[in-house]
Order: C-alpha cells, then sequence, then structure tokens
C-alpha cells in the first residue's frame, strides 16, 4: 500500500471549512495529517470536523486576530504534538462597486489587507515559530493569478495579493535555513462559495471560460492538489516561488 503523503504531519488550514479551504482539509486528512480547520462560519466548520473526525478539528479564527494564531497553534500542539503545515487560504474580495483606485474607500482597503495580506504574516509567523520546533515545515500562502496581473478592477484585492506573494519570498528567504519552505499558489478562476455571485452571470462566467485555454472554471481540489505538493515531502526543495494552477490564462 502506499504510504499517505503527508503520514505524521499536523496542519492548520484556514478558511478550511469552505472552497479550496474546504478541499485542503479533506484532501489533506485523506493523505494521513491531522487538520486544524480554521474558519468563522462555526456552521460548516462544525459539520466538517463531524465529518473528519478524528482526524480533523473545527477552530472558530479571526485570522486577523493576532492571539487567536496563538490559540490555534496551542490547539495543534496541545493535541497533536507538533505543526508541520500552515495553509493561508482564508481570503476576502473587497467592496463590490468600489474596485478602481480612484474610488477605493480607505477602510475597504484596510479590510482587504487585513485578510489578504495581514494575516498571512500572522499565520506564517506562527506556523515558523511552531515549525523551528521540530525541524521544518511547509507554509502555503494563498495568493492569486491577480497578485501577478493586473485587470480592470480590484484594485485593493491586485495589492493585497500581489504583497502576499512578494511576502512569502521574502519569508523564504530568511527560513530557508531552518528547513522551513513558504511558497504561494495563485489560482485562477475558480468556482467557490466566494466567487458564486460573480460566477452565477453568464455573461462573465463565459468571458472568464474564454479567457481560460483550457475552457473551463478552477474547482477547489484542483487548487488543493497544489496545496497538497507543496505541504508533503516531494517538494522538499521547492521554496520561495509561486506555483499558478489557472488554466493556463496568464500563459496567453
Amino acid at each position: 500500500m502506499t504510504t499517505p503523503r503527508l503520514q505524521n504531519k499536523v496542519a492548520i488550514v484556514t478558511g478550511g471549512a469552505s472552497g479550496i479551504g474546504e478541499a485542503c482539509s479533506r484532501i489533506f486528512v485523506r493523505e494521513g495529517a491531522k487538520v486544524i480547520i480554521s474558519d468563522i462560519d462555526a456552521t460548516k466548520g462544525n459539520a466538517l470536523e463531524a465529518e473528519l473526525t478524528p482526524d480533523a478539528v473545527f477552530f472558530n479564527h479571526d485570522v486577523t486576530q493576532e492571539a487567536a494564531w496563538d490559540d490555534a497553534v496551542e490547539i495543534a500542539e496541545s493535541k497533536w504534538g507538533r505543526l508541520d503545515i500552515v495553509v493561508n487560504n482564508a481570503g476576502m474580495s473587497g467592496a463590490k462597486g468600489r474596485t478602481v483606485v480612484e474610488d477605493v474607500i480607505l477602510d475597504d482597503w484596510n479590510d482587504v489587507f487585513a485578510v489578504n495580506s495581514t494575516a498571512i504574516m500572522l499565520g506564517t509567523r506562527a506556523g515558523i515559530r511552531a515549525m523551528k520546533k521540530v525541524g521544518g515545515g511547509s507554509v502555503i500562502n494563498v495568493s492569486s493569478i491577480f497578485g501577478i496581473v493586473g485587470s480592470k478592477a480590484g484594485a485593493p484585492y491586485h495589492a493585497s495579493k500581489g504583497a502576499a506573494r512578494i511576502f512569502s519570498k521574502a519569508a523564504a528567504v530568511q527560513y530557508a535555513p531552518d528547513n522551513i519552505r513558504v511558497n504561494a499558489v495563485c489560482p485562477g478562476f475558480t468556482d467557490t462559495p466566494m466567487t458564486t455571485d460573480i460566477h452565477g452571470v453568464k455573461e462573465i462566467r463565459d468571458y472568464r471560460e474564454g479567457m481560460t485555454p483550457m475552457g473551463r472554471l478552477g474547482l477547489p481540489d484542483d487548487i488543493a492538489y497544489g496545496c497538497l505538493y507543496l505541504a508533503s515531502d516531494e517538494s522538499s526543495w521547492v521554496t520561495g516561488t509561486e506555483l499558478v494552477i489557472d488554466g493556463g490564462e496568464t500563459a496567453w
């Protein structure tokens, strides 16, 4: 029998009860990991915990709060003795209708950065501190293709995801001597609960599918399997990079 790819590893997955995060939680457990399902949606989180128990526990987690990260790590270490993987997946798209630069409201900008950038720093920092105790680990920060390229809208989102991507490179360089790898995953247009409203508009869906050479939008599993690779020892010499999973969109 093939050894599970994450056997004996412990992970925190933020936004872990829905969309890409839920897919990561499920796949990680299937591949042998123990998982802290970090999310603010208690209904979904508790339901997923019940399904994946005893290999996963739900933690009602506001990722923008510094002290909450200490609590998340404490749960992992007290229950399973270690922390090997952090997937900083929780994110937000920002205010609808105020996405070009001259219309951006500062509070909206700060809200987007709190979740998409600052929380990634907090999660990476917490993960590094714990991973040093066990001789290494993997931090996976979910950015976006819109952290690489621009578009006609979404200025706060672009900036926050770009910050997450380049922050990952800085952390990778700093902690490579500790055998801690830090990488970014950059999804293209993906069907998740966060995109249900916009992808439910036929004109937008058709346009985005037309922009994607493979002719379809991504599924949460498409992204989660990339995270699985970066979480596993198969990627032991991979750090400071971004894994673009976009059906070829940025290859045009």
